[in-house]
């Protein structure tokens, strides 16, 4: 009985918030009969998996999501599938944006087959290819130092090019060891905190590297004057530090080869996602594809 009324008000409330999106959603989009009937059937469907589950509409997550979408879209075609997923997405934006009921808007998260294979794997360095990186990159000259940060942060810490580019002189906190990144592509601000050694990277090229100018951005060009690096110029430094060592790739080898890092050491998708700046799970889930081991792991039990 105690157990009964437990799920009692997790149904109620969720079944109050179904009403109001229906009438939300009705009002907005101006939508007909027809419509209606397929989103009530899709969002009442969520709230019962929910409370099934002993799930509480401020606590769900992607995990949750994902299992009610497997569940419920087992039975239907693929173009019903993705007509009931583009459903459930717009009701969780609802939940995110207009209601502020859950922690963090997963409608970009809800990726269907068709996207997910129009992906490319991709590239990335060995441990072996990382160290011969790291023996052949030089780092007197000032030139040489400033892509010596630069090889650092986009390897130890993901970074894009374009967002090495904005770093400026106050986006660093030495004392703490942390990196504030600004201006992302998801549009979601991240502190970092900075290896030892990317930190001595940075320094080194501050002191003896960068150029005495006014302006706060970290990384300049020393002619014809000191003016910010491009993050067309900063990509190509980073491939020509491969080219020098000898190794394929471009500037995002370096960027990939950090997100095969994370999941070697058990980070999650998500947590990749949020640490690559990523706007969508599709582009992160990409480095499952090519996650050798985790993949022999998984299917056939082996121990790598």
């Amino acid at each position: 009985m105690g157990k009964r009324q437990q799920k009692q008000p997790l149904y109620y409330d969720m079944d109050q918030v179904c009403r109001e999106y229906l009438d939300y959603f009705q009002r907005v989009q101006q939508s007909g009969p027809t419509q209606i009937g397929a989103i009530t059937r899709v969002v009442k469907a969520f709230g019962i998996y929910l409370q099934e589950s002993e799930v509480k509409l401020t606590s769900i997550n992607i995990e949750h999501v994902d299992g009610f979408l497997v569940v419920f879209n087992a039975s239907y075609a693929k173009t019903t599938q993705r007509l009931y997923r583009s459903y459930l997405r717009c009701f969780l934006r609802y939940l995110y944006n207009e209601r502020n009921l859950i922690k963090q808007n997963m409608a970009d998260l809800l990726i269907g087959p068709p996207m997910f294979a129009k992906s490319k794997p991709p590239q990335f360095l060995r441990p072996h290819e990382v160290q011969k990186l790291f023996k052949h990159l030089p780092h007197f000259t000032a030139c040489e130092l400033r892509t010596y940060a630069q090889v650092h942060l986009a390897y130890f810490l993901g970074l894009r090019p374009i967002e090495i580019s904005r770093i400026t002189l106050d986006d660093i906190f030495f004392s703490k060891g942390l990196l504030n990144v600004k201006n992302r592509k998801n549009n979601c601000p991240l502190q970092l905190p900075i290896p030892e050694d990317t930190l001595k990277a940075i320094a080194a090229y501050i002191v003896g590297g960068r150029p005495k100018n006014l302006d706060r951005t970290l990384f300049l060009i020393f002619w014809p004057k000191p003016t910010p690096m491009s993050a067309g110029l900063v990509a190509q430094y980073l491939t020509k530090a491969l080219r020098d060592a000898e190794l394929p790739g471009t500037a995002y080898w370096l960027r990939h080869t950090f997100a095969q890092n994370m999941l070697e050491s058990g980070a999650s998708i998500f947590e990749i996602k949020e640490m690559l700046g990523h706007d969508s799970i599709e582009s992160t889930r990409q480095y499952l594809s090519i996650h050798t081991s985790l993949m022999r792991k998984v299917l056939f039990d082996e121990t790598i």
